[in-house]
């Protein structure tokens, strides 16, 4: 039985993996995502921005808008920390902006 939730490719060509662990983690900290796995996907593969963590050089934040956001969100942000070059989702939740 598979750990994951799903593995995506990124656009970079490098593999991002959701856990069923990470995405019990998150679910208990945003429940409202249960229903956006398709677009958490569609975030990785196809982001409007990737941005750089400050803190850590090995974790990119990908965004994606989506208007059927709850409100005054805009922005679904996918944050992955990339190790042996291969990625996995650490959170994922709504952000009103790019940062």
């Amino acid at each position: 039985m598979s750990e994951n939730v799903f593995e995506v490719v990124d656009k970079s060509g490098r593999k991002i993996r959701l856990t069923k662990k990470q995405w019990s983690h998150t679910l208990r900290k945003h429940p409202s995502l249960s229903d956006y796995l398709e677009e958490i996907k569609e975030t990785l593969q196809n982001p409007i921005a990737i941005t750089y963590s400050d803190a850590d050089k090995d974790v990119r934040f990908y965004y994606r808008y989506y208007k059927h956001l709850p409100s005054p969100h805009k922005y679904l942000l996918v944050i992955v920390k990339y190790l042996n070059g291969e990625g996995f989702i650490i959170s994922t939740y709504f952000e009103k902006t790019i940062k």
